[in-house]
């Protein structure tokens, strides 16, 4: 990384505890050889400045720890212009961002196929999307998403052959062979074609991180790195949780539970983007501003770690929820459904 200090600079450390969660720009010192020392620098979020031991997430989500006794100089950096930072990453294609995602709510199992990805995780749990809890019929796996081939790019043979090959896959593990599929993918009109079943049109929608930092409630709110059994029965999966599911919950980059009384979230931060999910309110706590409570909580949690979009799953027919996030700024970025074979 190109240093932010020249070299004729006067080395001051100007930040403190205290400026945990701005963008800092820092120098730590590496060795020293023949009365020469080695440097180098680090752009990103303070994150934390504890026990001598000094946190910094870069733009890239690549977290370094740095002695606060090798800290030569340090200041506080204007952060990048949002507008130019949004435009960057909410370019990503629909198969980029679903690969982000993919990894944010990860499968058991994966095994490649060509640009496809098959994914599984096998337990108990009745079907359920992400942003939703609960209901839908028991297919033998924890959740669709999870349970599903991912359609990105060329499957590396034939359709027909791809087709076979995935329905025998999941046939192995006793469970229907879903593929995910973008609305705008080369394979949607094919697939179809063939007579594989569309269901649970899904809209992925973006929005800048920022403003969600600023929801209030915020402070009431709980987060921890795993699901309590508060948690869990909110999901709920209290009693039906099979251990492929909690693995699928709890995976991914860097992970963070929300619990306030009568309300739950989850977010899931990878470089810039931070997906939120499983976002539920009990009935008798609607209408109390919760919702948007856990997500500020886990919204700052995104930002300390260097995440600037935050991104979401949420059923096509869904009117209620797209009402809500309609309202914290979120716009549609692509939409993608399931296919399935033909009874």
């Amino acid at each position: 990384m190109a240093a932010d200090f020249s070299s004729g600079a006067r080395l001051v450390v100007r930040i403190t505890p205290a400026d945990v969660g701005k963008r800092v720009s820092v120098r730590q010192l590496l060795e020293i050889t023949d009365g020469h020392p080695t440097f180098t620098d680090t752009v990103g979020v303070l994150v934390s400045w504890d026990a001598g031991v000094v946190c910094v997430t870069r733009k890239s989500g690549e977290t370094v720890l740095i002695d606060e006794a090798a800290l030569v100089a340090g200041k506080v950096v204007p952060p990048t212009p949002p507008s130019r930072r949004m435009a960057r990453v909410t370019s990503a294609s629909p198969e980029e961002l679903e690969a982000v995602a993919s990894r944010a709510w990860p499968a058991t199992e994966t095994e490649p196929l060509g640009g496809w990805t098959l994914r599984s995780a096998i337990g108990g749990a009745r079907e359920a999307h992400p942003n939703k809890g609960g209901g839908g019929r028991r297919a033998g796996g924890f959740t669709r998403r999870a349970n599903s081939a991912l359609v990105d790019g060329d499957p590396g043979r034939p359709l027909d052959e791809a087709l076979a090959y995935v329905t025998g896959w999941y046939g192995e593990r006793g469970t229907t062979p879903y593929l995910q599929v973008p609305d705008g993918s080369p394979y949607a009109a094919a697939v179809a074609d063939r007579g594989w079943v569309r269901e649970a049109d899904t809209v992925v929608r973006t929005a800048p991180l920022a403003p969600l930092t600023r929801l209030p409630g915020a402070d009431a709110v709980t987060l921890s790195r795993t699901p309590d059994a508060a948690w869990l029965a909110a999901y709920h999966r209290t009693g039906e949780l099979a251990d492929a599911a909690l693995k699928v919950v709890s995976g991914g980059p860097s992970v963070w539970f929300a619990t306030a009384p009568g309300a739950i979230g989850r977010s899931v931060v990878e470089g810039p983007w931070a997906l939120f999910g499983a976002i539920e309110v009990a009935p008798e706590h609607r209408r109390k501003g919760l919702a948007t409570a856990v997500m500020g909580a886990l919204a700052r949690r995104a930002a300390d770690e260097g995440a600037t979009v935050a991104y979401l799953q949420v059923e096509a027919e869904n009117a209620a929820a797209r009402a809500l996030y309609d309202g914290l700024g979120f716009t549609d970025h692509h939409g993608y459904h399931y296919r399935r074979p033909p009874v």
